[in-house]
């Protein structure tokens, strides 16, 4: 794929999708995705392979939380790779993102990419009810968190980590309703309040259309000492 073609569908997206605050960083969007790549061949950072699904799936969808986010410390919790904290970091310079994951190895591309691009982050290789239970505790402005877990489960890791009046973002697909709707304990209980939802559908270029839904969820109060349980505990009981 030229320059010229990569440009014309990462434009063409954004456009298509409200992103065109973002068109304007094509070019390091297109590096982003050679270091992808070439990262992916002996280290599996994503299975999504061709260059118009890494812009619609990775790189779209990860923007659509950019606008949203509040303060200027969040932390992205399972970030895996990057995504969202690649693509939000490059679209928002103002921010300090914890890219926080269990898996060393992903982190490296993250690591990586931070230094090609000097952005605004740093990487955490931990479990995030570890990180919950430790110094960030109510530490940062807000959260992110996409393809991680149910709701549920992923509010006992986000909310000990956010401060009061912080906001937390999941980023959902199909589905989004049931898990928000099942989730409503586990926000009361961990010092949230469900703010609201926003299903959002994605057009790719080709004319097909993604089902992509945010959860806005604020810090109202603190969460219980007790709050968040070893990981094992939150599978077998999640409220």
């Amino acid at each position: 794929m030229t320059k010229t073609d990569f440009g014309g569908i990462f434009t063409a997206a954004l456009e298509l999708n409200g992103l065109s605050a973002y068109v304007s960083l094509a070019d390091e969007f297109e590096k982003l995705t050679e270091e992808l790549v070439k990262f992916n061949v002996h280290t599996n950072i994503t299975a999504v392979r061709s260059t118009e699904d890494i812009i619609m799936k990775h790189y779209v969808d990860s923007l659509t939380a950019a606008e949203f986010i509040e303060g200027n410390r969040i932390i992205d919790i399972g970030c895996g790779g990057g995504f969202p904290t690649l693509p939000l970091a490059l679209a928002r310079r103002d921010v300090h993102i914890t890219a926080l994951d269990s898996t060393a190895k992903k982190l490296t591309f993250v690591d990586q990419c931070k230094k090609i691009f000097d952005l605004n982050i740093e990487t955490l290789c931990a479990r995030a009810e570890d990180a919950g239970r430790g110094k960030l505790r109510q530490t940062f402005t807000g959260a992110t968190a996409r393809a991680v877990a149910a709701l549920n489960i992923l509010c006992e890791l986000a909310l000990p980590l956010i401060k009061n009046g912080g906001l937390f973002i999941a980023m959902k697909g199909p589905g989004a309703d049931e898990e928000t709707a099942a989730a409503e304990n586990a926000i009361q209980i961990l010092g949230g309040k469900l703010e609201d939802a926003k299903t959002i559908l994605l057009k790719t270029p080709g004319g097909e259309t993604l089902t992509r839904t945010l959860v806005f969820i604020r810090k109202t109060r603190p969460t219980p000492d007790k709050y968040p349980r070893v990981y094992g505990q939150i599978l077998k009981k999640p409220f």
